[in-house]
């Protein structure tokens, strides 16, 4: 197991009877100054996509994106996709379901943040409509005052709400969702269901996914360095998509 940095053993071959669930930034993509700059490589697209095709459709993409902004990315509007860190679920048959959770409290947080963010330069808050998201990907010597933020703004949504932290971003969600969730979910569903899941993953944010992923004999994939609960490791973007392109040439032998 690669914990706390140490290396991982090579990895399997992935195989077509498997269930994925893959993250987006930092695994399919290189991580951007800011989201809205992300384009999915031509070559990684045809990838997921055959993908779904050999895996008669269990492939799951999870992100802290949201789905709006996952399928501007993925152009599949059928692909199953949790978006939001699991808030918001697309399930295989295209049905839509978002965390029920009181709004109102939220958007007094999102304007209190706004003004805070107009004072620092640099700094950037992202509405995704059901979490709010503040970045300093631009100002990294800004982050201890993004996370202070984060938490003032925090305090007054009460017990419901929690702060999530990732790379060079903290974020404000409703509590009781998460990547392992969300991978708990579709695994009760066809196609996943029965199948042995793999999660790809990068940040912090994904640990909950490769967690879920062990405890139901899987395979947790950590893209990068870094202390991981994951089971294996790949080092880049380029080299996920080399070891998913190779599904397809397991299929033809």
């Amino acid at each position: 197991m690669s914990v706390l940095g140490t290396p991982a053993a090579p990895l399997v071959r992935p195989r077509a009877e498997w269930a994925y669930f893959l993250d987006i930034d930092g695994t399919l993509v290189d991580v951007a100054d800011s989201p809205l700059t992300v384009r999915l490589d031509p070559d990684m697209a045809r990838i997921v996509e055959r993908l779904y095709q050999i895996t008669d459709g269990a492939v799951a993409i999870i992100s802290g994106r949201s789905i709006p902004d996952i399928d501007a990315l993925f152009r599949n509007p059928q692909m199953p996709v949790a978006g939001q860190h699991g808030l918001e679920r697309r399930d295989a048959r295209g049905r839509v379901v978002r965390h029920d959770v009181a709004s109102q409290g939220l958007v007094a947080a999102r304007d209190t943040l706004a003004a805070a963010v107009a004072m620092h330069p640099g700094l950037w808050l992202e509405d995704k409509g059901l979490s709010l998201a503040l970045h300093y990907r631009r100002v990294p010597r800004l982050g201890a005052v993004a996370h202070r933020l984060a938490r003032a703004a925090l305090e007054p949504l009460g017990e419901g709400y929690c702060l999530q932290t990732g790379k060079a971003v903290v974020e404000l969600k409703p509590a009781g969702k998460d990547k392992g969730v969300a991978v708990r979910e579709f695994m009760a569903e066809r196609p996943f269901r029965g199948r042995v899941p793999v999660f790809v993953g990068d940040d912090t944010t994904d640990e909950f996914g490769f967690a879920t992923v062990n405890d139901l004999h899987g395979h947790s994939v950590k893209v990068g360095p870094g202390p991981t609960t994951a089971q294996w490791r790949l080092p880049t973007v380029g080299a996920v998509r080399r070891w998913l392109a190779r599904v397809a040439v397991a299929e033809a032998e």
